[in-house]
């Protein structure tokens, strides 16, 4: 007879509709007969707003699932809630705007027994409305895929993410509370992972869909989320890299800032391209200013003039 393995499905959601259809697209998951699934949900709003529309679309669910309150506004409080949370062999992550696919968890747990990795992430596609740029569509700037640096994956994301819990590399550690506000808190997670030993692998076939709101269809809003990303990366380096090695870093990241601004020149009647390259080189901008030791600015749980929707970083 087989063994049981045990997955917990984590979602971490503040003042989202959409975590209704990911809920249900977690209900159609194809799994083996040795795989046993609960569903997490934290929500990390002041006051539990999610629970009756989490009780509500769980009502006939086929697998259990259990509701947290985790106050409030800081994703870091959340995630951690969930590692508090769980109880199985296996911990997967996604966001509560996505979907996933019916055999998304299979391909997970195939890949982490395959590679025998600490943690396995899959890809996650942007969905694009019809009035997105032509620009944005064509470079797919919304996706999130793996970055792969001389051969191996050295750090991650949670919108996509199975974590092996029976792994100390994954488990001594707990997102960073300091981080979640401004985001990065995952970089940050997953770099240590890595270097704690973790193995970490990608699994293809593993999807997750992502439709992408109004409000992020701009390249102000990922020009941001760009210089954020490079801050965070260049706050981990400056970790190791001080005086000399520091200055290296820098100039490092300027160099790769001025080829990417200079190729957006080059590439000037290539919208995609063009845009492409200059968001490239703000990430590179980003990792000065980290390592010169400027803070992340606040982005989570801000609650815009609608009050819908607050989970925006």
């Amino acid at each position: 007879m087989s063994t049981i393995r045990n997955v917990d499905i984590c979602v971490c959601t503040f003042r989202r509709r959409e975590i209704e259809d990911t809920l249900r697209s977690l209900a159609t998951l194809r799994l083996p007969e040795d795989v046993a699934m609960r569903v997490i949900v934290v929500d990390n709003d002041v006051m539990p707003s999610a629970r009756g529309r989490v009780e509500q679309i769980t009502r006939d669910f086929p697998h259990p699932v259990t509701y947290v309150h985790a106050p409030a506004r800081n994703i870091s409080i959340a995630r951690n809630a969930c590692l508090e949370n769980c109880t199985g062999d296996y911990a997967a992550f996604i966001d509560d705007d996505e979907t996933v696919s019916p055999d998304w968890l299979n391909e997970l747990l195939a890949v982490a027994e395959r590679e025998r990795a600490d943690v396995v992430l899959g890809p996650v596609y942007a969905v694009y409305g019809e009035n997105v740029p032509g620009w944005m569509r064509s470079a797919d700037t919304h996706s999130t895929f793996p970055v792969w640096v001389k051969g191996a994956i050295r750090t991650g994301y949670t919108c996509n993410v199975l974590l092996d819990l029976r792994s100390p590399a994954v488990t001594r550690h707990r997102f960073d509370l300091s981080l979640g506000r401004s985001g990065g808190e995952d970089t940050d997670f997953f770099t240590r992972v890595h270097e704690a030993g973790g193995r970490i692998a990608y699994a293809p076939g593993a999807k997750v869909h992502e439709p992408v709101p109004r409000q992020r269809a701009s390249f102000s809003w990922l020009a941001k989320r760009r210089f954020r990303m490079g801050q965070t990366h260049g706050r981990l380096l400056a970790e190791k890299a001080h005086g000399v090695r520091q200055l290296r870093q820098m100039a490092l990241a300027g160099a790769k800032a001025g080829y990417c601004f200079g190729f957006a020149g080059v590439a000037v009647l290539l919208p995609a391209r063009r845009n492409a390259s200059v968001l490239r080189g703000i990430m590179h901008a980003g990792v000065i200013v980290g390592l010169m030791g400027v803070r992340e600015i606040g982005q989570y749980g801000a609650i815009p003039a609608s009050g819908e929707r607050g989970n925006e970083a």
